[in-house]
């Protein structure tokens, strides 16, 4: 029997195939080297036809979930080896799946590349920068409101640098940061922290010879080892 579980079909029927494998494979019921069943059983569990099944896994195979081999059963990957940029913006879909580790991993890389957009930015346009912090002082103090504020910040680093590749990736990670983002600032410490880096980051941009790569970098740092602590 697929290792699938009984949910009711939405309206397109490749969508629900795909929600029903993507599920299996980052619940674990099919691992990397696993194969799926048969494409004629697993069409028929699923209740969809076999063409349908096949366009599915042929996306799916392009973002580099699984491996199709022809007259063979699809073989599953591992994803986060072998996949790309539509495997992130696919966990970040399903983030009710991410891991604690994947979470760290995100938030690692996010600091490993953030502090340069962030130069970037200053460099090119800090008067914008600065007139997107003076919106601060109505800043509430709810968590929502306060993670929409700094996406908002970072967003804005990335829009100015003018690199369609970063507005990419930071597009795909916008569902799991506002997620993460609403727990982060539940906490009033982490409030105080943030308030302290936009009023330090506005200083900063005044002087030409700051380094913002340095100040962010300090920043998401501890905000890192924050979020590991809560």
């Amino acid at each position: 029997m697929p290792k699938f579980e009984g949910v009711q079909k939405p309206v397109k029927p490749a969508q629900f195939a795909e929600t029903q494998l993507l599920e299996a494979i980052l619940e674990g019921r099919y691992g990397p080297g696993d194969l799926l069943p048969a494409e004629r059983v697993l069409a028929k569990f699923l209740g969809v036809t076999r063409p349908t099944l096949r366009e599915t896994l042929q996306r799916m195979s392009k973002e580099g979930w699984v491996t199709i081999v022809h007259g063979k059963s699809t073989r599953v990957n591992d994803y986060l080896a072998s996949g790309g940029l539509g495997v992130l913006n696919t966990l970040s879909r399903f983030n009710h799946h991410l891991s604690a580790d994947m979470i760290a991993h995100l938030l690692e890389a996010r600091t490993l590349i953030f502090p340069g957009v962030a130069q970037k930015a200053a460099e090119k346009d800090p008067v914008g920068i600065q007139d997107f912090l003076g919106s601060r002082a109505t800043l509430d103090m709810d968590a929502k409101t306060f993670a929409d504020y700094d996406w908002g910040l970072q967003m804005l680093m990335v829009k100015i640098t003018q690199n369609p590749v970063l507005g990419m990736m930071f597009n795909d990670f916008a569902p799991v940061y506002h997620r993460l983002g609403q727990l982060y600032f539940t906490h009033q410490m982490a409030r105080k922290m943030s308030l302290e880096y936009y009023g330090a980051l506005g200083l900063a941009l005044q002087d030409k010879e700051a380094l913002i790569r340095g100040l962010v970098e300090r920043t998401m740092a501890r905000a890192q080892i924050f979020w590991q602590e809560i």
